[in-house]
């Protein structure tokens, strides 16, 4: 095998502790190398060129290069490999500066344990095959899945690319929960207003012929993979036809049945047919057929009777299953609040006047059940509230994490208190106060400069107790100094951690995408790849992958969408990396151990073979799943056991 050898001096870095001839003159008594040239600086353009023409001149069959770490400079060394015609994959770097060069001092020692680096990568390099990246075409449409500020943001950032996109939502309406907010911290934006653009857009926008809306649905089945998923999508009915209707409410005003209204979360009731809200969209109602006459025997035909649009209202309508093709699916379904039931000794559902913070932003809104007006359940005005912090929050037995977000909507619920009832006391007990981002303190200074608030400093959510007494409520609270004390409130709000979505460990499982060990969606890396799943091709969004702002979620929703472009751009074929895993049939058993510890979800067991099966667009090369194979069966291209079993014996020469 005719192996050239490069040593590069890395600008003296390497050789001032590495001597170079002596490593030449050990490499020259391996018949496998053909020869040793040196460069000072080989990743830079003048090295760059060099090896381009030395490589063109010698030829070599094999390429071994003794340089600085693999992960810094192999792709560019290949590219260079691939510009004379050698194959990229005959390549092998033995990284003599960060494991030789920076760490051992002595000279002699380091000349030595260098030599062996490059001996055993002229050994391994010799076992290397002739890998070819694949190309495949690929389906460019994307699957959002979600419709709240991240879906929505993704979804129009990718129609505006030329992309179809399929945003399937499961309520009714667009726009997720910040819809329901009358105001939002910290300049008291109104929600609806903030998000109406951008539904606008999606809706009836230059590019929202690419959008294909889907209501009341969810992703059921997906098969395939990353550039070729096909996505199962079970639409419920509406009875109401979308197209038809034009939104003027004459059914709903028609409709003899009520139900409680879930959008409401229970504090009022709506008629079967209803639209979720004022100003909801789409501006059409929707039928709860469950709470329908029809739903009990009765031929109730009020509502379609009162419609001036003949054919609006389906009694006929049912639900569908629906079948749509995808590049890249992005995940947006949000978050959920922690069960205040939970905590038993803070009254939640067993206490009146004892609300979590989403039943109070329904209590101010004005399209809430109570007009906006605040008042206790006997119709009156609160004289005092309490606000609990940290419901459920940084809690070993709850969930240890801060939400983030949950100081600041306590603060803007303190602003609102005071607007509509100036004279009213307001309390916070905290365990801690935080206020990230360059605006949100302001409101939780205006709150400390309130002579009518007053801050109360818990140690554990299990000293506090809320308890209804003469018509008010009692908080029996331990502050951090251990000294017990209580406060009386006419009305209390609790204000509990945001968690992973309802609907995390159903579509993780349909989607193989694990969510993490606090119930969200299990981003690829927190730090650089947050929009990342751990399966190639689907990207996460928003609050379901961790606790966040209306701002954060925006922008993750353009980075997702920003990842489904780069990576299914226009004109291009999806390549499939080489070095992945590969399963030898005749020693495979099926005993499935590869597939269970394989982080990405790239192995299955196809019913007609019984034998794992490596998908290349899915599999990362990572070798778990041979490190884990009782019968050697499984290997990854580049890292098979004769190759690294030739690099280790070489070393130890």
């Amino acid at each position: 095998m005719k192996t050239g050898v490069y040593l590069c001096a890395c600008g003296g870095t390497i050789t001032e502790k590495v001597n170079f001839e002596k490593v030449a003159a050990d490499l020259g008594k391996n018949p496998e190398v053909a020869y040793v040239h040196t460069a000072e600086f080989l990743c830079s353009e003048e090295g760059k060129q060099f090896l381009e023409q030395d490589l063109t001149e010698h030829r070599p069959e094999r390429v071994v290069i003794a340089a600085c770490s693999p992960r810094e400079i192999e792709g560019v060394f290949m590219q260079v490999m691939e510009r004379v015609g050698l194959n990229p994959y005959f390549l092998q770097i033995a990284n003599i500066r960060e494991h030789v060069a920076w760490i051992t001092p002595d000279p002699e020692r380091a000349t030595a344990k260098a030599s062996a680096l490059v001996r055993g990568a002229v050994a391994r390099v010799g076992l290397h095959q002739p890998l070819e990246r694949k190309e495949l075409d690929v389906c460019r449409d994307v699957v959002v899945v979600g419709a709240g500020p991240a879906g929505l943001k993704a979804a129009l950032c990718l129609a505006e690319a030329g992309r179809k996109v399929v945003l399937v939502e499961k309520t009714p309406v667009l726009g997720g929960m910040p819809v329901r907010y009358e105001e939002l911290f910290p300049n008291m934006e109104c929600g609806p207003c903030l998000l109406e653009p951008v539904m606008g857009e999606v809706l009836h926008g230059e590019h929202a012929h690419n959008i294909e809306i889907l209501t009341l649905s969810e992703v059921v089945e997906v098969k395939g993979y990353y550039g070729n998923f096909a996505v199962t999508i079970k639409q419920a009915p509406r009875y109401v036809d979308t197209v038809k209707c034009v939104g003027c409410g004459e059914c709903i005003a028609a409709c003899p049945a009520a139900t409680k209204n879930e959008f409401n979360y229970g504090l009022d009731e709506r008629k079967a047919i209803s639209l979720p809200f004022a100003g909801s969209l789409p501006n059409v109602p929707f039928l709860a057929f469950d709470a329908c006459l029809r739903a009990h025997g009765e031929d109730c035909q009020l509502c379609r009777a009162a419609c001036p649009v003949e054919g609006a209202v389906r009694y006929d309508d049912s639900a569908k299953l629906l079948e749509r093709s995808a590049g890249a699916i992005v995940v947006a379904v949000g978050s959920d609040l922690y069960d205040c039931t939970r905590l038993p000794a803070l009254g939640y559902g067993s206490v009146s006047g004892v609300y979590t913070s989403l039943e109070f932003e329904r209590l101010l809104a004005r399209n809430g059940p109570t007009g906006g007006e605040l008042r206790l359940p006997d119709g009156t005005p609160p004289k005092s509230v309490a606000i609990v912090h940290c419901v459920g929050s940084l809690d070993e037995h709850h969930q240890p994490y801060c939400s983030g977000v949950c100081c600041n909507y306590a603060f803007k619920f303190n602003h609102l208190v005071r607007k509509q009832l100036p004279e009213s006391r307001i309390h916070h007990l905290y365990k801690e106060l935080v206020t990230p981002g360059k605006e949100e303190f302001a409101l939780c200074r205006h709150a400390g400069h309130d002579p009518q608030t007053s801050f109360w400093r818990y140690g554990d959510i299990a000293d506090l107790q809320v308890a209804a007494e003469d018509g008010h409520h009692t908080i029996r609270y331990r502050d951090t100094a251990g000294t017990s004390g209580q406060i009386e409130a006419d009305m209390v709000i609790l204000c509990p951690a945001m968690v992973g979505p309802e609907s995390a460990g159903r579509l993780s499982a349909v989607l193989d995408t694990p969510p993490d060990q606090f119930g969200f969606f299990q981003e690829l890396h927190g730090k650089l790849d947050a929009a990342q799943s751990k399966v190639r091709g689907i990207y996460l969004a928003g609050a379901c992958q961790s606790p966040m702002d209306i701002r954060g979620a925006i922008g993750q929703g353009i980075a997702a969408a920003g990842y489904v472009l780069s990576g299914l751009a226009e004109g291009r074929k999806l390549t499939i990396d080489p070095i992945t895993a590969a399963v030898n049939e005749l020693a495979c058993s099926g005993c499935r151990v590869c597939g269970s510890v394989c982080p990405y979800k790239a192995i299955s067991f196809p019913p007609d073979k019984q034998v794992a099966s490596v998908n290349a667009l899915l599999c990362h090369g990572c070798g778990t799943c041979g490190a884990a194979c009782p019968a050697a069966a499984i290997q990854a291209h580049h890292f098979a056991s004769p190759q690294i079993f030739a690099e280790m014996e070489a070393i130890l020469q």
